[in-house]
């Protein structure tokens, strides 16, 4: 199956891609380059966080945990304060009565996802992290077909495997510059944590597409942000606390604990931004890219050597990205009950009087759905 431009047809360029055919004007619309942007937003923040850690290994502060607690914190100051001052359902004890344990089990996973990531340095290397932190995706596109009723097309396949070359290209280079750095004590066990973070952050991100598409983006953050701070602190207490005792605090260490906080909130506060106007996919696809921007500030900060293939790996990357959504995924079935969503929002009306106002278009978006099928 390949593409091949066809030429203009009414003006506009089209492009053949098999059985599909796309008009370039609606491809390359505002809405894809506000996806790109918003996503090259949250690699940058993840190459903050990349390099206060960088600076902090060098100064032999090893406190992974203390800085996701950071994190889950100020989720907690700021929106689960909000949730408690809300009224009705969607107050915090409302939400804590009939939905605890699911968030709880979201948490959880988002928790130890970070945990698993960085424990896993001390036993493989980097290009191992690399290329198997990708399978983050696969696991991502079979959780959301099962549980999201999301449906892909061959061109999201292609556009996945285009990204993953990419980072194929991006793991070359880093070994022909001699970054091929980390511990190989046991290779086994760190891959088996890089490839269970994978997993764990798949079923964070799949509730987090759920959350926000169908609930609130403030729900999410502030139910995360309470049980995160619960389980990292028990964690921490457990793990770290002659590691944290051993620090040598002083300004230079504080401000950088505060940068990766500051970075880890950023990007945790616009991440369901970016997931509620594509997908949960879509944006683990456009971080591929962080590890790149890490490396340019390396560059500069800590003297790595550059290669041509960064370059080709970014490029590569990005048409992957674009292609992915190029053609919109669409679901087997409505992503709510209209009369839940409606409840959410308003509170005001009665189930059965929505309920009745909203069959009709629940039959023939789901009649649709199966005849695209």
């Amino acid at each position: 199956m390949e593409g091949n431009v066809e030429g203009r047809l009414c003006g506009k360029w089209r492009v053949t891609f098999g059985l599909y055919s796309y008009n370039l004007k609606d491809v390359f619309t505002w809405h894809l380059l506000k996806t790109i942007v918003m996503g090259q937003v949250l690699s940058l923040l993840i190459c903050g966080t990349a390099v206060s850690c960088q600076y902090l290994a060098i100064a032999k502060v090893e406190t992974p945990m203390l800085q996701s607690f950071l994190n889950y914190v100020l989720l907690l100051l700021v929106y689960t304060t909000i949730l408690s001052t809300r009224k009705g359902d969607r107050n915090l004890l409302q939400i804590l009565k009939t939905k605890w344990w699911k968030y709880l089990v979201l948490a959880l996973a988002d928790v130890e996802a970070n945990y698993a990531v960085v424990k896993a340095y001390q036993f493989t290397n980097l290009t191992s992290i690399q290329l198997l932190d990708c399978f983050v995706i696969p696991v991502l596109m079979v959780l959301s077909w099962f549980f999201l009723k999301t449906r892909y097309r061959v061109v999201h396949f292609v556009a996945v495997t285009v990204c993953l070359l990419g980072v194929g290209a991006m793991v070359g280079a880093d070994i022909l510059a001699g970054r091929d750095q980390g511990s190989t004590s046991d290779v086994v066990l760190g891959d088996g944590l890089v490839l269970l973070s994978s997993v764990l952050y798949a079923v964070s991100n799949v509730g987090q597409e759920y959350t926000v598409k169908n609930l609130s983006r403030v729900e999410f953050l502030g139910m995360i942000g309470l049980f995160g701070t619960f389980i990292s602190g028990i964690q921490l207490a457990v793990l770290e606390t002659h590691a944290v005792l051993a620090v040598e605090w002083n300004l230079r260490i504080t401000m950088l604990f505060a940068v990766y906080a500051l970075c880890m909130y950023a990007l945790y506060s616009f991440m369901p931004v970016v997931v509620k106007m594509t997908s949960a996919t879509a944006v683990n696809l456009s971080l591929l890219t962080a590890d790149l921007f890490s490396l340019f500030c390396g560059l500069f900060l800590f003297h790595c050597t550059f290669s041509a293939l960064y370059i080709v790996s970014f490029v590569v990357i990005i048409v992957g990205f674009i292609m992915f959504n190029a053609l919109p995924t669409y679901s087997a079935l409505p992503e709510a009950d209209p009369a839940e969503v409606f409840a959410v929002h308003t509170a005001e009306s009665s189930s059965d009087h929505l309920l009745a106002a909203g069959r009709e278009p629940q039959r023939s978006e789901t009649l649709t759905a199966v005849a695209r099928l």
